[in-house]
């Protein structure tokens, strides 16, 4: 099995904090539409056997009209051998999410909604710059579960130097009062090159408080484990049998086709990111060229990205898999590193290997770094 992830790098308005590619000039979306399908066709051979899940990212995936949605599926479709119970994601903001939206999307076979709702206060939407208001963010979310929608997942972002926990608590009551399966959970980080960090630099805004984001990510866990929501990975809480298919076999290492400006792809032995400017992507795509880099993934590589995510999620790490895959020299180097994080109460040992303790999840990517292995010591 594998999954597809089709990158629209297209917003009505751009948000202070945000790093992803995309470009605030829609009137390209038809041209983007068309190098699209014709990519499609281009990366035919990239994956073998059956598509089990298709994602649509962005940028604001909720801005393609209905026919640009048919015609982009119905090219997935006639090129790719796609699974019968298909997970079909669509990333949708509050704003573009009318009644009317939510039946088509229904019925062009989208299953799956990813909801950008950041924030039920309005002082918090308003420092972020998003385009949508609280009421539209309720309403949203009314539209897609009268359409008929049931799985669905809310974003919330938490962190931000307004939000007191009293917010942030209300925010989560409100999501679980709707009954929504899924949350995920992203604590504003200040990312180079984006407004935030430029405003943050000249003093305008004030900056992050590490301390509060942990004591609010420490408030997240806690709420939605009392109303037995599983913590999954570190950013991402389901209810039981409820998790993203799409998310979890990219963290699992499943081999992904992304399309699109930005869009990265994963074939176990490379991964490769196309060119993160439309212009020069819809040039190249007329020429019959997908305008990609590529990297070898060695086996360093490989294994400082297991490490990583896999403790960023419930499970943890296996030692046999570390094992079977990167050889007993990697294995003996992980079981040094694990003990003397279980001393320090930061791991624990399961089944098959070891993950985080619960007061370690926030600082999962510290410890992880702490994992890995330089070529040098391999040798």
């Amino acid at each position: 099995m594998s999954g597809i992830y089709i990158h629209i790098p297209f917003c009505k308005k751009a948000c202070h904090y945000c790093n992803f590619h995309f470009s605030t000039q829609t009137k390209y979306l038809h041209e983007f539409t068309e190098s699209l399908l014709k990519e499609i066709e281009l990366q035919h051979k990239y994956l073998n056997g059956k598509i089990e899940t298709l994602y649509f990212g962005g940028g604001t995936p909720s801005l393609l009209s209905k026919d640009a949605l048919r015609s982009i599926f119905s090219t997935i479709k006639n090129t790719f051998d796609l699974s019968h119970d298909l997970e079909f994601t669509l990333e949708a903001n509050p704003d573009d999410l009318t009644a009317n939206q939510a039946q088509d999307w229904l019925e062009l076979g989208i299953n799956r909604l990813s909801i950008g709702i950041q924030s039920f206060q309005p002082h918090s939407l308003a420092w972020m710059n998003r385009a949508h208001n609280v009421q539209q963010a309720h309403q949203a979310i009314a539209n897609a579960k009268a359409a008929g929608f049931s799985n669905i997942s809310a974003d919330l972002i938490y962190g931000t130097p307004q939000l007191s926990d009293q917010d942030l608590a209300e925010d989560l009551q409100i999501l679980l009062k709707y009954g929504i399966p899924h949350i995920s959970c992203y604590a504003l980080t200040v990312e180079e090159k984006t407004a935030l960090h430029k405003m943050i630099q000249k003093k305008s805004l004030q900056d992050v408080d590490t301390a509060q984001q942990a004591r609010q990510f420490e408030l997240i866990v806690e709420t939605l484990d009392n109303a037995g929501w599983e913590h999954y990975e570190i950013s991402n809480f389901s209810k039981p049998n409820c998790r993203s298919k799409h998310n979890s076999n990219y963290w699992n290492g499943i081999p992904y086709l992304g399309l699109g400006p930005a869009a990265h792809s994963y074939n176990i032995h490379s991964r490769q990111w196309n060119i993160a400017n439309n212009q020069l992507y819809f040039q190249s795509i007329k020429n019959n060229t997908v305008p990609f880099e590529l990297e070898t993934l060695e086996t360093v590589t490989r294994f400082n990205e297991y490490m990583m995510i896999s403790l960023r999620q419930m499970e943890g790490f296996s030692l046999d898999k570390i094992k079977t895959q990167f050889g007993e020299k990697f294995e003996a180097h992980v079981k040094i590193i694990a003990t003397n994080f279980e001393l320090k109460q930061q791991v624990q040992k399961t089944a098959m290997g070891y993950c985080l303790t619960k007061e370690a999840k926030f600082f999962a990517d510290g410890i992880a770094s702490d994992f890995f292995w330089m070529e040098a010591k391999i040798n």
